[in-house]
């Protein structure tokens, strides 16, 4: 039974917030709150529409009002370390911060994407260490995750995105993992098929690191042809909002594993719980609650 939050909230209750747009679609104010009621932690956890405009002023905000921390998604991601103290030396790496805890009037980020990701494929049975990836994405979530997969030992990765205003932040990426661990990586364009699908043949895991597949991408997948998945593919999803996207329903179709956003949304919230409370999540009570 899920608890009465009417029932636990009072004077002394501190904040913890969540930052993003789209966000709406969340689970990580149920995890949270959920988390925070079992363990009997006076705090609550909120989400709130921002964007862009509005990132310096809510950050100048949640510190003059002194919340304990909040976590970041897209599009705030790579643009909040400009507003914060200090960065830990992950989201330094990165480029990126998906939770910030204030401790004590000074604002540090952090990034658990990548942890979260690596965790959850581990949880699933799936071991990628020594072997190759190919991953769609350039934003936050998908350089932590690439990070974090060369530190840990993959052996190589093989990135592809547009050519937006992220490609530059890719090539940076590319140039770390290449400088800073023994990993191999290489980006490519979206747009060149015939290298997406070797890439992918080579491969013993592809990722869907975009929104494509969440809303207003709902029904979308940045892959061209369901023919370049084999069977002995996993394929996984950053996505956890529909929990089937496009591109699983189409890995399914073709004998693959596959792996949504569930397991990373939840490995990385328990990171973040940490950060905060410098408590463990109850990941076990909240798996039965969300999943």
């Amino acid at each position: 039974m899920t608890s009465k939050i009417t029932e636990r909230i009072t004077g002394h209750t501190e904040l913890i917030g969540l930052i993003a747009t789209p966000i709406r679609h969340s689970l990580s104010p149920t995890m949270h709150n959920e988390a925070f009621a079992k363990l009997g932690l006076d705090y609550v956890y909120l989400a709130f529409e921002v964007g862009d405009k509005e990132l310096k002023d809510v950050v100048q905000g949640f510190r003059a009002m002194n919340l304990r921390g909040w976590n970041v998604s897209m599009p705030n991601k790579t643009n909040i370390h400009k507003y914060l103290d200090k960065l830990s030396p992950a989201a330094e790496l990165v480029g990126a911060v998906n939770t910030v805890v204030n401790d004590d009037g000074v604002l540090t980020g952090h990034i658990t994407d990548g942890t979260g990701y690596m965790r959850a494929l581990k949880e699933a049975g799936h071991d990628i260490i020594g072997k190759k990836m190919t991953i769609c994405g350039a934003g936050g979530a998908a350089t932590a995750i690439c990070i974090q997969a060369a530190l840990d030992g993959v052996k190589e990765i093989s990135i592809f995105n547009r050519k937006d205003d992220f490609y530059a932040n890719a090539e940076k990426t590319v140039e770390k993992i290449n400088s800073k661990t023994d990993c191999k990586a290489q980006l490519f364009d979206i747009e060149d098929h015939n290298q997406l699908r070797k890439e992918i043949a080579e491969s013993v895991i592809f990722t869907n690191a975009t929104g494509v597949g969440m809303k207003p991408f709902e029904g979308e997948t940045l892959l061209p042809s369901a023919d370049m998945l084999r069977p002995e593919l996993i394929v996984s999803d950053v996505v956890y909002k529909p929990t089937k996207t496009r591109l699983l329903e189409i890995a399914e179709e073709q004998g693959c594993q596959t792996l949504n956003g569930l397991g990373m949304m939840l490995w990385q919230g328990a990171k973040a719980f940490e950060i905060w409370t410098h408590k463990e999540m109850p990941v076990d009570y909240i798996k039965e609650i969300l999943f």
